[in-house]
């Protein structure tokens, strides 16, 4: 039983790590900028790649007004 509560502690402790074992982003504050820079980069072309496959990023051409079509 005693091994069982240590066991599930010990888990517990780990699964709450904020870090991870191997970290993603260098410790230099100089490298670890450009690397967010650059991901945040892809991230942007993602979503901007995403609105251009689904036809976002065209012009509405609805009107705010009605216009018959007919000759004034």
């Amino acid at each position: 039983m005693k091994r069982i509560i240590v066991a599930a502690l010990l888990a517990i402790a780990i699964s709450t790590n904020t870090g991870c074992f191997i970290p993603m982003y260098s410790a230099d504050p100089v490298e670890r900028t450009e690397e967010l820079i650059i991901t945040s980069e892809n991230q942007r072309a993602m979503r901007d790649e995403w609105r251009r496959f689904w036809f976002l990023d065209q012009p509405d051409h609805s009107r705010a007004m009605r216009v018959h079509g007919g000759i004034l």
